[in-house]
């Protein structure tokens, strides 16, 4: 079992840049594979990005792919969301999710087991 606690949200003017950190408890963290998603008001918690539970494979959604690197570290039981080029659109509520498979290549919420509460991104000038 992990519990995902996600940390470094706030306010960036469009084209700047931002790291997410998500930081999970737990002695297993290295078995799972970590996922992002992100909620915009009034629509569906939509998959980020996904990396595998050692790092090697990772699966970004299309509309941030060139802009968004994801990245772990299981020496500090931390995944990370370096997000660039920054738009308007990318303003949401940030979750940082525990998938049991560990392959990193699931972009459906139903497949991860242990979110965190979320931390909020605002794009705006």
């Amino acid at each position: 079992q992990v519990q995902p606690v996600e940390s470094g949200g706030g306010l960036v003017q469009p084209g700047g840049s931002l790291r997410l950190s998500c930081a999970a408890s737990g002695r297993t963290f290295s078995l799972y594979a970590m996922g992002w998603f992100r909620q915009a008001p009034g629509k569906e918690r939509d998959f980020v990005a996904a990396i595998g539970s050692d790092g090697r494979n990772t699966r970004y959604a299309n509309s941030v792919k060139g802009r968004f690197t994801i990245s772990r570290d299981n020496a500090k039981n931390t995944v990370y969301l370096q997000m660039n080029s920054l738009k308007p659109e990318d303003t949401a509520v940030y979750y940082c999710a525990a998938d049991p498979a560990g392959w990193g290549n699931s972009v459906s919420p139903n497949e991860y087991t242990y979110w965190g509460q979320g931390t909020q991104l605002t794009v705006s000038s």
